[in-house]
């Protein structure tokens, strides 16, 4: 029965995304050290999935329709953005990739215009700052003679945002029906299992010795599996399911402070001037994003279906 949504658990769910999500970044390129980015991924994905499926049994039994959309939403969020991501840190610095991602809600506002649903003009307006913003970030870190950045890897980050944001509303219009645990399980799997799949046709498995793998690239992983994947995908579709996806895609601005702060104090990671204010464009076009949604989008709703 659907139950109303306490201001305790909304402040969880958020705290999940804004401060565990930030981390992630970090995780990412901590994991990276040792083990191939679609293997780090597919581990990742495939452990989260297991830790909930072991608290959640009933996995097993949803119909073959709920599993059709676990994996379509799955391959969006993990091979379409996760896998992405990780392939892309490899070349990009984790506190540029997050600020890059950071354009998941101008994703979302584009793709709810082009299924016909309607958005104001300031809304549309808003999303200007933002794209300045990235072509900045973009031309500043391509041209750079010192430590110039592949310009197909900002291209591939931005793919990946798009992903992720294809994924959101995919699950709003297809998926709402399902149990956020179940879902969280459900994706994870089925994307894990995608991403096994790609990791061995990219040729990762043929040079990848298990017991070379270090301490820091085994937490890193166990940190994005159990804290990423497990807390944080639980907690975003379950804010999914009651809250407006442009309201809980306000992770987006927050991530990137975190992965920026770690980046520099962890792994020595140094931002440019023009980078900055490419970000703070992204932030503020985010933020402006956000101050012209609809009121009603703020309010926490109740599950829209009866949990099975």
């Amino acid at each position: 029965m659907p139950v109303n949504t306490g201001r305790a658990q909304l402040v969880g769910a958020f705290g999940a995304i804004y401060l565990l999500w930030g981390g992630t970044y970090l995780a990412i390129a901590l994991g990276l050290e040792s083990i191939p980015p679609f293997l780090l991924i597919a581990t990742r994905s495939i452990l989260g999935g297991a830790v909930l499926f072991a608290f959640s049994l009933r996995l097993a039994l949803r119909p073959w329709q709920d599993w059709r959309h676990a994996a379509i939403s799955g391959a969006l969020l993990f091979v379409g953005c996760h896998g992405a991501l990780a392939y892309a840190q490899r070349y990009v610095p984790s506190g540029l990739s997050a600020i890059i991602l950071a354009t998941i809600p101008f994703w979302i506002v584009l793709i709810n215009v082009s299924i016909g649903q309607s958005e104001t003009l300031t809304r549309l307006l808003a999303l200007v700052p933002g794209l300045v913003g990235v072509g900045l970030i973009a031309w500043n870190e391509t041209s750079n003679t010192q430590h110039s950045l592949p310009v197909g890897m900002i291209a591939l980050l931005l793919a990946s945002s798009l992903s992720w944001a294809l994924g959101s509303v995919y699950v709003q219009r297809r998926a709402a029906h399902i149990p956020p645990y179940d879902l969280a399980g459900m994706q994870l799997i089925c994307g894990g299992a995608s991403l096994l799949a790609l990791s061995g046709l990219a040729g990762e498995w043929a040079g990848f010795v298990p017991r070379q793998v270090s301490i820091v690239s085994l937490g890193g992983m166990l940190y994005l599996a159990l804290f990423g994947s497990v807390v944080g995908n639980t907690a975003y579709l379950w804010l999914l399911d009651r809250m407006s996806a442009p309201v809980v895609a306000t992770y987006t601005f927050v991530n990137p402070v975190i992965a920026l702060i770690l980046g520099a104090w962890v792994l020595g990671e140094r931002t440019t001037i023009p980078s900055l204010a490419g970000a703070a464009l992204v932030i503020s076009s985010v933020a402006a994003l956000l101050y012209f949604t609809n009121a009603n989008d703020w309010t926490p709703q109740a599950s829209p279906k009866a949990r099975s």
